[in-house]
């Protein structure tokens, strides 16, 4: 690290970091290394001494953030190394003091970071922060000052009243920059002080900063001629460099595995100096939704491009974490929509996309937007040379499709006819059940040809293409479903033979031509696939007889949920299964509590009452990821469900989103169907 090579240095920094400092984790050697980066961060003359302090910034985060644990080391044996850590910055905190003073910025800021984690003098390192203030003439800086005093205010209780005071003050005097009073403001609520007045200041503050819209005039009119997807927020965030290369498979990687890739990397971009201020905002104001919806309304309709695309994200965080009335965001969502700004409205259609059914407000606006482009650029839209509209034009596509319109078919048929990006559009072809008669042949060509040979298989486009099908509910399947089973058998890829099963089950008799190549599986090796095989038999045959006595066999496998549920679907003539069944309730997974309790009341009903009761609840409780599958029961249970009005009531009326996977979907699925048994019962 200390060579005058700048390339030897760079291969030095990136070798610690991957074997002393592996993604942030602390170690042994990670401590027994701090003393040699301190004498190469306290000798000036050390060549990228910036680095070495942002180095050492970064080992102590991480062991303040593992606390005074003592952890079990990779090599076997206790680590007390994060604790070892941290008393050796604290130890040092006359270095950390130094370098909060240091004259390269890029040092000086990781010492301002430090006097908020490794001084222990609460009153010194509180005075070092006040002074740093007036010196600091960048407004990076000035700001990291403001969040340190707040993170030594939460560390360290005598500098709480002091620090918080400050803090105070500074969001009130209106001699102070915006930025800076903004900042205060957010920070001074962080530190868990009253704030019923905060979010007004800080909307007023955030019009000053960006001024808003004038009187009459919407977030669509005042955003025009903006020139955003020129970068016009500055910065370097790098999306005026996205290319024009087309999304295909590279070196085997299904092209969705390189999609989320830069979905991550697009994702963490940052595009107004104020994002994480108010990322922090909302952090603080948590389940507060109507003073999160008034501020993101604010940064919504705000000039600033930048602080307008980071509130897009900053939305559906809010809406796929808390329930609530969004009728408003979503159609300011539907606002960013617009053709001459591409990279935003690639994002607002993402988003859209992802809320699901809370997106209908926008269904008009992603129609037109899909209109406008298309006679813009003809019927071949959906593979427009340039990333950025041809990005815009998909997703816009992809959240019309989710909602069931079938003004995205045409869209959607171009995309199976070609080869551009074909994955995107099967991904939500099964939304469009009207247009199954000329979906359907297209997707069975894409799943004759596909490669279920390599590694990736699994991960590749068969398992999407069998589930679009599906959905689609057109028996004009089942001959190109029952081929992809039978090569995925030859390729020995039993993941995907096991999805093409599930595919041919939703047919149910309709898919009887495939017994042939179904019956076979029901002895495979695979305990999946074995299991999928049953539940295929069961719903093309409806002869249980030969079923059950396999099913239960598979109750003591890693297939025992799917294994239940087909049992229950079999119903009383699965009698035989009910002492295996009881034995499961005592799992101490909840999961397979709730697999065993359905199947038990679908099989014995009411002589299984109050253990199924009792069973459900109790996960439910402990899960909320159950809630679905409880209430499927409870929906079917009728009057007997009756036991769990009162956890119904509660579940409707909690705040924040429950049901599967964290889904929008799941989770107004959930209160419709809590809604719908409530009604019933009452």
């Amino acid at each position: 690290m200390a060579s005058p090579d700048a390339g030897a240095r760079e291969k030095a920094f990136d070798d610690y970091y991957g074997a002393a400092h592996h993604q942030g984790d602390v170690y042994p050697c990670t401590a027994a290394s701090l003393p040699f980066l301190f004498a190469l961060a306290d000798d000036e003359a050390t060549p990228d001494r910036g680095a070495v302090v942002q180095l050492l910034l970064s080992i102590g985060r991480a062991a303040v953030d593992c606390g005074e644990h003592i952890y079990l080391a990779p090599e076997g044996g206790e680590s007390t190394a994060a604790a070892d850590s941290v008393a050796m910055m604290r130890e040092r905190s006359h270095s950390v003091l130094a370098y909060a003073q240091d004259p390269d910025p890029v040092v000086r800021r990781a010492g301002i970071e430090g006097l908020g984690l490794f001084i222990e003098d609460a009153d010194r390192a509180f005075g070092a922060l006040r002074e740093r203030l007036p010196e600091e003439g960048g407004s990076v800086e000035r700001l990291l000052v403001v969040s340190t005093a707040a993170t030594l205010a939460l560390r360290l209780p005598a500098a709480h009243t002091a620090a918080t005071a400050w803090l105070a003050d500074l969001a009130d005097d209106p001699t102070t920059e915006p930025d800076i009073r903004l900042a205060a403001l957010v920070h001074h609520a962080r530190c868990g002080t009253e704030y019923d007045d905060a979010v007004p200041a800080a909307i007023a503050l955030l019009r000053r900063l960006a001024p808003a819209p004038e009187h009459g005039s919407g977030p669509a009119e005042s955003r025009a001629g903006t020139g955003f997807g020129a970068c016009a927020c500055g910065g370097g965030n790098g999306h005026e460099t996205e290319g024009d290369a087309e999304a295909v498979t590279q070196n085997g990687v299904p092209p969705q595995v390189t999609a989320a890739f830069e979905d991550l990397d697009r994702h963490g971009r940052l595009h107004a100096p104020t994002t994480s201020l108010l990322r922090t905002f909302h952090t603080v104001l948590d389940a507060r939704v109507p003073e999160r919806t008034a501020l993101l309304t604010e940064q919504l309709r705000s000039r600033d491009p930048g602080m307008r695309y980071d509130a897009i994200r900053m939305a559906q965080d809010l809406i796929t974490s808390w329930r609530g009335e969004y009728t408003g965001l979503v159609l300011l969502l539907a606002d960013c929509l617009l053709p001459r700004d591409p990279y935003t409205a690639a994002a607002a259609a993402e988003s859209l996309r992802v809320l699901g059914p809370v997106g209908e407000p926008a269904r008009e606006a992603l129609a037109a937007h899909v209109a406008a482009y298309r006679a813009t650029h003809g019927l071949n839209a959906w593979a427009a040379t340039k990333a950025l509209p041809r990005r815009a034009h998909q997703e816009a596509v992809m959240a019309l499709a989710t909602l069931g319109d079938p003004r995205a078919l045409p869209c959607l048929l171009t995309a199976l006819d070609g080869a551009v990006d074909t994955w995107r559009a099967v991904e939500v072809a099964g939304r469009l059940r009207p247009g199954a008669g000329e979906l359907v042949p297209r997707l069975s060509r894409h799943l004759a040809v596909a490669d279920m040979s390599n590694p990736w298989a699994v991960m590749g486009a068969a398992g999407a293409l069998m589930s679009a099908l599906a959905e689609l509910g057109d028996a004009a399947a089942v001959p190109a479903l029952t081929d992809a089973l039978t090569t995925a058998v030859r390729h020995e890829q039993p993941d995907i033979a096991a999805s093409a099963l599930k595919a041919l089950t939703t047919f149910g008799t309709e898919a009887a031509s495939s017994l042939e190549v179904i019956r076979p599986l029901a002895e495979a090796a695979d305990a999946n696939l074995r299991a999928a095989a049953l539940a295929a038999l069961r719903a093309l045959e409806h002869d249980p007889a030969d079923l059950v006595p396999r099913l239960c066999d598979l109750l003591d496998t890693h297939a025992h949920h799917d294994a239940a549920d087909v049992l229950g679907l079999i119903g009383p003539p699965a009698a035989a299964a009910l002492p295996r069944l009881r034995t499961m309730l005592t799992a101490d997974y909840e999961w397979t509590r709730v697999h065993a309790a359905t199947a038990l009341w679908d099989i014995a009903g009411e002589a299984e009452v109050d253990t199924v009761l009792a069973t459900l609840l109790a996960a439910w409780e402990k899960n909320g990821a159950t809630s679905n599958n409880v209430l499927a029961c409870l929906d079917r249970m009728g009057p007997a469900a009756a036991p769990a009005l009162s956890r119904l009531r509660t579940e409707l009326a909690q705040a924040r989103r429950s049901g599967r996977f964290g889904s929008v979907t799941n989770d107004e699925e959930l209160q419709h169907t809590c809604r719908t048994v409530l009604t019933r019962l009452s």
